[in-house]
């Protein structure tokens, strides 16, 4: 399993959002802060918004705030808002499946239950469980300067 760009600069920016809850942090904060293409982590913010993951701001003294506590924010949702596809194999996709032995293929179901494993794990932790053991607040801070 192999997530995208995406998804790990999303599950970045919901743990600063986490431990900074006070401040609304604008897109190009974000992108300096972790040093990444402005126009990725617009594209990252966006995504969270549509999916109520983050809250949107607009205008002067806007920026982006979690849209939900970091209780409520699950790992596993956050993963299948912004994970494009789940086919892990090319017979997980039946529009695009030339594997001439997939009629007959045992590989298929194992590889389907591995995935709902992975995404089950997930599903049992929240974004507060990223950002809860003590002194991760400051340690992530210094990580990524302000």
């Amino acid at each position: 399993m192999h997530l995208t760009r995406h998804t790990d600069y999303a599950l970045r920016l919901l743990m600063l959002l986490a431990v900074e809850p006070d401040a609304l942090h604008t897109i190009e904060e974000v992108a300096r802060r972790y040093e990444i293409s402005r126009n990725h982590m617009m594209k990252v913010a966006q995504t969270l918004a549509q999916n109520g993951f983050v809250e949107s701001l607009r205008g002067r003294g806007g920026g982006l705030r979690l849209g939900r506590a970091p209780e409520e924010i699950s790992l596993g949702a956050v993963v299948r808002a912004c994970e494009d596809s789940f086919a892990l194999v090319e017979c997980f996709d039946p529009a695009k499946n030339t594997c001439r032995i997939a009629p007959a293929c045992g590989l298929k179901g194992p590889l389907e239950e591995a995935l709902s494993a992975f995404l089950g794990v997930l599903d049992e932790y929240t974004l507060a469980d990223l950002v809860k053991k003590p002194g991760s607040f400051g340690r992530i801070r210094r990580l990524i300067p302000a």
